[in-house]
């Protein structure tokens, strides 16, 4: 069953950086797949811990109200597809990104949620 055990338990990444004196200075954590949740602290671990105490809320809020909850993309689960598109719309999406599969993914995730 999905619940916020087996959701804590998935291996989301978590990017931690480390802020300058000119940004208040510590370290800022974020999810890679939810960059609205982050954390902060004085050390590394605190912005770690601080980024999973909000992840848990998160998640237990979008399990209370039923919605879509991203899981970490396995690389081996991943499918190559042929699409055909219009050729403006390849050229609109090469001007915004370098990476139109991944650009699609996001796109997609977007739309689903």
């Amino acid at each position: 069953m999905k619940n916020l055990e087996y959701y804590l338990n998935l291996p989301y990444e978590i990017i931690i950086k480390k802020l300058s004196d000119e940004d208040g200075g510590g370290y800022f954590a974020r999810y890679k797949d939810f960059p609205y949740i982050m954390g902060d602290g004085d050390t590394q671990i605190q912005a770690l811990e601080d980024a999973k105490e909000a992840f848990k809320c998160a998640i237990s809020l979008m399990l209370e109200k039923g919605d879509y909850i991203k899981e970490p993309l396995n690389e081996e689960s991943k499918v190559r597809i042929n699409i055909t598109l219009p050729k403006s719309l390849v050229e609109a999406i090469d001007q915004v990104s370098n990476n139109r599969s991944k650009f699609l993914a996001d796109v997609a995730f977007r739309a689903l949620r």
